[in-house]
């Protein structure tokens, strides 16, 4: 994680390169830590293919699309994602994301969200 308090041990502050990040894994619909703010990790997915409905009773759910294409299925009507688009499921509504060709997506989470609503379904926590 990147850290401003390099008087303490700590690596000193650095950018952090999402398409770097991006490029260190090859799985799909497994979200990798890349930066914690404010109790939320910033997450960085690959996903293709379509994903499990759910929801998340507690907590809005943040899509921002780096690169490819993401639809966002709702019950009510789908929301479609370019590059440099973003969009927020709001807590407790039931939706799906579905990429018909590899897509790159930034999340962000309060920290211990499971990515499919339930915790026994969902990918571990990864850092990178």
């Amino acid at each position: 994680m990147a850290s401003v308090d390099a008087g303490r041990g700590q690596r000193p502050p650095h950018a952090i390169s999402l398409a770097d990040k991006l490029g260190d894994f090859t799985e799909y619909w497994q979200p990798r830590t890349v930066a914690e703010f404010n109790g939320h990790d910033i997450m960085v997915v690959k996903a293709k293919g379509e994903f499990v409905w759910h929801k998340h009773d507690e907590t809005d759910d943040l899509f921002l699309v780096l690169r490819g294409r993401l639809v966002i299925q709702l019950r009510d009507g789908d929301v479609e994602l370019g590059p440099g688009e973003l969009f927020v499921v709001p807590k407790g509504v039931e939706h799906r994301p579905v990429a018909a060709e590899e897509v790159h997506i930034m999340l962000i989470e309060p920290r211990g969200t499971p990515n499919t609503g339930d915790p026994a379904t969902a990918q571990p926590r990864r850092v990178l």
